[in-house]
């Protein structure tokens, strides 16, 4: 046996990342969820019933809830939480993780409050230690029935992003290697905003015009943001951007997406939340984005109008006037 490889997080993701890493019979793979029974369930049926019904966990996957024993030899650790767990959950983990395993990060997200990246969140729990940002266009519901996806995977040690390339890679989930872990992370982050927006164009009614426009202008906007962050404009062309934006604001799987029709449509917030039966990262980052934007006095239009919405009790049909009357300006 070759790597072991633990993936720490039990929800579509987390599930889909296993599924995927056991596809090479010389890697030894372990799914840690918090919840016991959650995970007894999982163990017995060999699927997440509740977020990947009718996909089947390999047999040869590890499933527990116990954390030790799912880190116990392991050579590299997958960080499959939300942003806003994450914290708390690398806590409990600290203790049991020694600083030479590398950790790759699946999470899409900025922390309220502190406006930390998923691996600068992981560096100050942890310490130093290799870190590896996996993004790009890649639906869990997809990853998990074997349809074919490209992703980055972004590391300032780059021997470390070949690393995770090889661990990753199969004849239907293909990797590419980049040095800028900011944008990669910033873009994750950005486009479920733009996500949300789009969303709402669907909930409106608006059609493909509008929301074109608004994916392009957004693009514009995560650009602007992740630049001014200490990210590479390049990034945000590539699949990390332009890819996982498109995919965020079209597909029928995606969770701010969803959360932005169902605005469109009239629900509140907290109407959508009571029901989802996973977390919309979306909606905690563009509080982080509108108050960071703030500081740094970046120009956020569309992310200032999502969170008026989401916060501040603005209709989605005004949100969509002051963005279209703004002052006339060349592209």
């Amino acid at each position: 046996m070759g790597n072991k490889v633990t993936v720490l997080g039990g929800g579509a993701m987390g599930t889909a990342c296993a599924i995927l890493l056991s596809e090479n019979p010389e890697q030894e793979v372990a799914l840690w969820t918090r919840n016991p029974e959650h995970a007894a369930i999982m163990a017995q049926s060999r699927q997440n019933e509740r977020l990947l019904p009718g996909v089947k966990i390999p047999a040869s996957v590890a499933i527990t809830a116990d954390v030790a024993a799912a880190i116990e030899g392991a050579d590299i650790l997958v960080a499959a939480v939300p942003t806003a767990f994450l914290r708390e959950a690398l806590t409990d983990w600290a203790p049991l993780l020694t600083a030479d395993r590398p950790m790759v990060s699946v999470i899409k997200g900025i922390e309220n409050e502190t406006f930390l990246r998923p691996s600068e969140i992981i560096s100050e729990i942890l310490g130093h230690r290799g870190v590896v940002a996996l993004g790009g266009p890649s639906h869990a519901e997809e990853i998990s029935r074997r349809l074919p996806a490209s992703v980055v995977a972004a590391s300032g040690d780059l021997s470390l992003a070949k690393r995770v390339q090889d661990i990753f890679t199969t004849d239907r989930f293909r990797v590419y290697t980049n040095l800028d872990i900011i944008g990669v992370e910033m873009a994750a982050a950005l486009k479920n905003i733009v996500a949300i927006a789009a969303g709402i164009c669907d909930g409106l009614g608006f059609g493909d015009n509008a929301k074109a426009g608004l994916i392009t202008r957004g693009l514009v906007e995560m650009t602007r943001f992740g630049t001014a962050m200490g990210a590479e404009a390049s990034t945000f062309s590539g699949l990390a951007g332009i890819g996982d934006l498109v995919t965020t604001c079209v597909s029928p799987y995606g969770r701010n997406r969803e959360v932005g029709e169902r605005l469109g449509k009239g629900e509140t917030l907290e109407q959508i939340q009571a029901d989802m039966k996973s977390v919309a990262e979306g909606v905690w980052t563009t509080r982080s984005v509108y108050e960071l934007s703030d500081q740094r006095d970046v120009d956020m239009p569309i992310a200032n109008e999502v969170y008026q919405v989401l916060f501040e009790g603005k209709s989605p049909t005004d949100a969509t006037e002051s963005l279209m009357l703004r002052p006339p300006k060349r592209e």
